[in-house]
């Protein structure tokens, strides 16, 4: 008995309340309705009850019939072909003169004549004139199927897996009807009492004035000596909580930006709506380079072009697409078309920015990145997506050379990944000579390719008013999330799977 004790003393107001009702009912609704308390309450009693060991809650779901509205009608007015053969059970009578005394709509009408002719009810003679026959006669007296299925469900509540076979056949005739009747799932919980249950609610609970909390008024004023105080047990098992925290992902790219902006780099930006002048022909891109076709980037349908730059850049750029301009270059030795140049399109990467920015007048020695929203056609697949993140920059500076960008790539991509393996290809880029890719080895897809670089060529920075060497480069920041927060399918960062979001770790970049 000193274990019956003990577990009162730690019930909860809510637990109270319901613990003597259940001398009388097992049924959750029966509770909610004896007790006054509001659904969750009594749920939330019973939950506490379970974990007490006190009884456990079983769920039991069936499929009951409930009426439509037509139903509830059909119940008072009878269905619509009982209507329709009252009408003509003395007399035969034209179908216009049918619809006027019954009041049916044309599609009640035609149905009841669909169904009473499919049970020989009634005879349709020449000039519509409708009679009834024997078998509607019948019908009458008897009444169908389906008028009995609705009574039955007005009066009860019908478990349609418990339903005899006609009732089952009348129920599919009613479901052709508009709002007629329907199945509908219930749930209803059941409590069944273990064994320290049943002597729980056959013992007092003593006085239910058991103090809940200790507040400053009662220390102040000593009301609470001699009271008795609700016990709590410390080893019950609660519902874990997740704090909210950022998106797993997002905190990466965050984390990225304000670890590049440590390092000395200043952050520029550009639309993403860009013209394809500095996505491509800045960076001395040719306007026939495959990169440029329908298939390889997105174009704006609407509108089609935008206003280009001062016509002093615009020249500068298109000298040295045609002949190399005043950089000691060939160039590409086409026809350059300020039309292409003006076409708008989402950006294709980060590096268009670039120019932009180099075009303005801009601090030299200096460093700049750029963290930005990129779009290109690709197969979607565990490393590409179609829509995607690029973290680029440059250095700008008198004495750069490639070694510095080689000691710079390497250095960025450990501490950003906490790759252990990192390789250098050569590679090549319009825009870069001599260009590079680099690469990390991901534990599950081996070597991963993580950046672009290289050294702009004097085609790019010379028109844009650069004389100093610019080194520079662009990683696809999705890949390197996906180093560092161990990720094998590049569509896995922008999960809504809770389960993957709460065992994500804070990223330490």
């Amino acid at each position: 008995m000193g274990d019956i004790k003990d577990l009162i003393k730690t019930l909860h107001p809510l637990e109270r309340k319901i613990v003597p009702l259940l001398r009388q009912t097992s049924v959750f609704s029966e509770l909610v309705n004896k007790s006054d308390l509001k659904e969750v309450e009594v749920m939330r009693a019973l939950q506490w009850l379970q974990s007490k060991e006190v009884l456990k809650i079983k769920e039991d779901v069936k499929e009951v019939l409930v009426l439509g509205e037509n139903g509830k009608k059909a119940l008072t007015k009878g269905l619509p072909e009982k209507v329709f053969l009252n009408t003509i059970k003395n007399k035969a009578k034209l179908l216009d003169k049918i619809k006027q005394e019954t009041g049916l709509s044309i599609q009640e009408i035609n149905a009841c004549i669909g169904v009473l002719k499919s049970r020989a009810a009634i005879h349709v003679g020449k000039g519509m004139v409708i009679t009834i026959t024997e078998n509607g006669r019948k019908l009458l007296e008897r009444g169908s199927l389906e008028e009995s299925l609705l009574k039955r469900i007005s009066l009860e509540e019908l478990d349609i897996s418990k339903l005899k076979d006609e009732e089952k056949f009348a129920f599919e005739n009613l479901k052709k009807r508009k709002d007629m009747a329907k199945a509908v799932i219930k749930k209803e919980w059941f409590i069944i009492l273990s064994d320290i249950g049943k002597k729980i609610v056959t013992t007092s609970l003593g006085s239910d004035k058991t103090i809940e909390k200790l507040t400053p008024a009662m220390l102040k004023t000593g009301s609470w000596k001699n009271k008795e105080f609700r016990a709590y047990d410390i080893k019950a098992k609660v519902p874990k909580v997740f704090g909210g925290k950022r998106q797993p992902y997002a905190e990466f790219v965050e984390e990225v930006r304000q670890k590049v902006v440590e390092m000395g780099f200043k952050e520029i930006w550009g639309p993403i709506i860009e013209l394809e002048f500095y996505n491509f022909d800045a960076l001395f891109q040719p306007q026939n380079h495959p990169a440029r076709t329908w298939s390889a980037t997105y174009r704006i349908k609407e509108p089609k072009y935008g206003r280009l730059p001062a016509k002093k850049i615009i020249q500068a750029v298109k000298a040295v697409h045609e002949n190399g301009g005043n950089t000691g270059s060939t160039g590409w030795q086409y026809k350059w078309s300020e039309k292409i140049a003006s076409q708008l399109m989402p950006r294709a990467h980060d590096t268009a920015i670039s120019p932009r920015f180099m075009a303005q007048d801009i601090e030299i020695p200096g460093k700049y990145f750029s963290l930005v929203r990129c779009f290109r056609p690709d197969v979607i697949d565990a490393t590409h997506a179609v829509e995607f993140n690029q973290l680029g920059g440059f250095v700008i500076g008198k004495d750069l050379n490639f070694k510095h960008l080689l000691g710079l790539l390497k250095d960025f991509v450990i501490e950003m990944t906490g790759a252990k393996e990192v390789k250098f290809f050569p590679d090549y880029f319009p825009f870069t000579e001599p260009s590079v890719q680099i690469s990390a080895k991901h534990p599950e897809f081996g070597w991963m390719e993580l950046a672009g670089a290289g050294v702009f060529r004097p085609e790019l920075s010379e028109p844009l008013g650069i004389k100093e060497p610019v080194i520079a480069w662009g990683f696809g920041i999705d890949r390197l999330a996906m180093l560092r927060l161990g990720v094998s399918d590049i569509r896995d960062l922008f999960s809504q799977n809770l389960e993957f979001l709460r065992k994500s770790k804070k990223v330490q970049v």
